[in-house]
């Protein structure tokens, strides 16, 4: 029943998900739909033939997206653990204030943001470059690189990479070998999110790229806008939402084996409450304490006897300090394993 539960909540979801984008497929294979038709009177695939024009500037954009995606991705990642590692690890004493100050593209609206790095980026020399588009790009990537790996570098052990220093390790050995192994889930989702925030950015582009370096937002945006073809507008739809489903499922699936890779190399934790482990077949008696004497019943052993163990009466049940436990109610006292310091030794007279 759970099961079934189960997938039925997951069919849901990826209905309700998928829903608004069903318009999409509709619309990017009709060739003719007016109304009041509730559906297309044509279909044809002339749109997409049209996207795969070059005059048409879909494939270049494309990559142009893609490449300024890739770059963002790598360095608002890189930037992102350096500051992640120096906030978590090292403690600044403004920790607080370089923490308010990465995430404050996130805390400012986003027109303000764009329109102050614009006029810096003009003066600097780097609008309408592909260089520039990436640079303005990592303004608001960053501060979700910082977040995640922030979280990263919570269970993160320094003393691990100080292990394999004092071992001869090298410091690209340790980083190879020591550091990525263990951040690699942070890092995956920091440049994940890193590519999404790139991929869809629209305003930087535009202002910062001046209409010479052109995305598939800013190509979606424009036949949205003014081109009136419905079937070419959802083409660019399609093509822009692609790639971040296609990465995410990706990052998805890595995510999952790398968990269960870990799951199966840690060991099982011991359960609390199971009790001490149980005794190796074969093992010998547990050793003696130094300077105390042989337990009770090796005494009576070796002295022949049977001795029962003493019990206290009612007002001595427990012994005190200072007080001697009662001799056993019951049968003589066990003989002593040896003489008594107190006892002369035969043939001496006392």
């Amino acid at each position: 029943m759970s099961r079934a539960l189960r997938l039925t909540g997951a069919a849901l979801l990826a209905g309700w998900i998928a829903a608004p984008l069903l318009p999409l497929l509709v619309w990017a294979f009709t060739g003719r739909w007016v109304y009041p038709a509730l559906v297309p009177q044509e279909l044809s695939a002339r749109a997409w033939t049209r996207a795969a024009d070059p005059h048409q500037q879909v494939i270049a954009a494309t990559g142009t997206s893609l490449g300024l995606a890739l770059a963002t991705a790598l360095a608002a990642t890189a930037l992102g653990a350096l500051a992640a590692r120096g906030l978590v690890l090292y403690r600044p004493p403004a920790a607080g204030l370089i923490r308010l100050v990465l995430l404050a593209p996130v805390l400012v609206p986003p027109f303000a943001l764009a329109v102050g790095v614009q006029e810096v980026f003009v003066r600097a020399g780097l609008a309408d470059r592909p260089a520039g588009v990436a640079l303005v790009h990592l303004v608001p990537a960053l501060p979700y690189t910082v977040l995640v790996l922030i979280g990263g570098y919570a269970g993160y052990d320094l003393r691990m990479e100080q292990t394999a220093r004092t071992l001869g390790a090298s410091r690209y050995a340790v980083l190879r070998h020591v550091t990525l192994p263990a951040l690699a889930p942070a890092l995956l989702a920091a440049a994940t999110l890193a590519f999404l925030v790139s991929w869809s950015e629209y305003l930087m582009t535009v202002l910062v790229g001046g209409g010479v370096v052109t995305t598939l937002p800013l190509l979606l945006f424009a036949s949205a806008a003014g081109s009136g073809n419905q079937a070419f507008t959802a083409v660019l739809g399609i093509l822009t939402f692609v790639p971040p489903v296609v990465l995410f499922g990706a990052t998805a699936t890595i995510m999952r084996r790398h968990r269960a890779v870990w799951a199966e190399a840690d060991p099982p934790a011991a359960v609390p409450g199971s009790g001490p482990p149980a005794a190796v077949p074969g093992s010998g008696p547990p050793a003696a304490v130094a300077g105390a004497g042989p337990p009770a019943a090796v005494v009576a052993a070796g002295s022949g006897s049977s001795a029962a163990p003493p019990r206290f009466g009612p007002s001595d049940s427990t012994p005190g300090p200072g007080r001697s436990a009662a001799a056993p109610e019951a049968g003589p006292p066990a003989a002593a394993a040896g003489p008594s310091p107190s006892a002369t030794p035969p043939g001496i007279d006392r």
